[in-house]
């Protein structure tokens, strides 16, 4: 990991963080609680953020610029999804146990504001209430996540099943 730095502008940083689903509902002092946990870090353009298979350290946020996730395949990139300005990624990898199953590579000169993986499993002990509304709101972007991802999959399926009747 690049070095981190501390972060100054709390009422941007605080903006930004009201507007991310995982911190929704989130009062003022708590997101006071996270704003101090936060680093600053920046990245050159086409630089890795994290690679795929690494174990996830960190929760993500965007600052500036753009960030893609890739798949690796036989020295060969494959772009899936790219996130901008005030995206989250990489919560659902620090409550689970597995590795990155991508790559995030910069777009451009990129400016992120990260949450480590330690920062935030603290708050199970520190603040029991934080840490219960955190992981919840992280369950239900994954929740959001997996019905779009079945909604595609039965799209799929779907359109599959009506051109192999029609041959």
């Amino acid at each position: 990991m690049k070095e981190l730095m501390q972060l100054f502008e709390m009422s941007k940083i605080i903006d930004i963080l009201a507007k991310i689903s995982i911190f929704g509902g989130l009062n003022d002092t708590q997101l006071y609680k996270i704003f101090k946990i936060l680093k600053k870090v920046t990245y050159k353009d086409n630089e890795f953020v994290f690679k795929q298979g690494e174990a996830p350290t960190y929760i993500y946020i965007i600052l500036k610029g753009k960030i893609r996730l890739v798949e690796d395949v036989n020295y060969s990139r494959y772009q899936l999804f790219e996130f901008v300005e005030g995206s989250c990624i990489g919560e659902e990898s620090v409550i689970g146990i597995q590795p990155h199953t991508l790559s995030a590579v910069a777009v451009g000169e990129v400016e992120l504001a990260v949450i480590p993986k330690k920062s935030f499993l603290d708050f199970y002990h520190t603040d029991k209430d934080l840490f219960c509304l955190l992981i919840l709101n992280v369950a239900r972007d994954i929740s959001r996540r997996l019905k779009q991802t079945d909604n595609l999959l039965l799209h799929y399926i779907d359109k599959t099943d009506k051109e192999s009747k029609s041959n």
